[in-house]
């Protein structure tokens, strides 16, 4: 999780450096649709922890449709599928968001948000023999996902 905020941070800053203002759409567009993604999705945990639920939705849709566009300009991409993942979960539509982190795990098994993710999804739907097979790749990543995830598991 820190590793991609650091990438986030730095494509940020790239994308303010003179490229992005020189108007290079071509890939700025397609960066800021995750980064805007990212930001929605992250904009709505905080409301959902202060219990402004119908406002934390109104994010995750928001954040859902830059991550469908994203997807559709480059596919494939495991972090996109992740938080696409998330968005859906979040929203309720669990089937649609395992199958989107079933195909990012598809691409990148070891990939540490996905794994917490459909961890937890799989908590949620009383699939703890599953969640513990999420919790045993992220044994020795030496992360808070495992942590997370452990915590989770054990209260079930």
């Amino acid at each position: 999780m820190i590793k991609q905020k650091l990438i986030l941070i730095l494509i940020s800053l790239l994308l303010t450096g003179p490229l992005h203002s020189a108007g290079n759409d071509d890939t700025s567009t397609k960066e800021d649709n995750y980064l805007k993604a990212y930001n929605l999705i992250k904009s709505g945990e905080k409301l959902e922890k202060k219990n402004k639920e119908e406002a934390s939705i109104k994010k995750y849709k928001e954040a859902l449709k830059y991550l469908i566009i994203e997807n559709k300009d480059k596919p494939n991409q495991p972090d996109t599928l992740n938080y696409l993942g998330y968005s859906s979960r979040k929203l309720g539509d669990l089937q649609v968001a395992e199958e989107y982190y079933l195909q990012g795990l598809g691409l990148n098994p070891l990939h540490i948000g996905i794994n917490e993710y459909l961890g937890e999804l799989y908590v949620k739907t009383g699939r703890i023999d599953k969640a513990m097979e999420r919790l045993k790749v992220l044994q020795n990543c030496n992360c808070e996902e495992f942590e997370e995830l452990q915590t989770l598991i054990s209260k079930n």
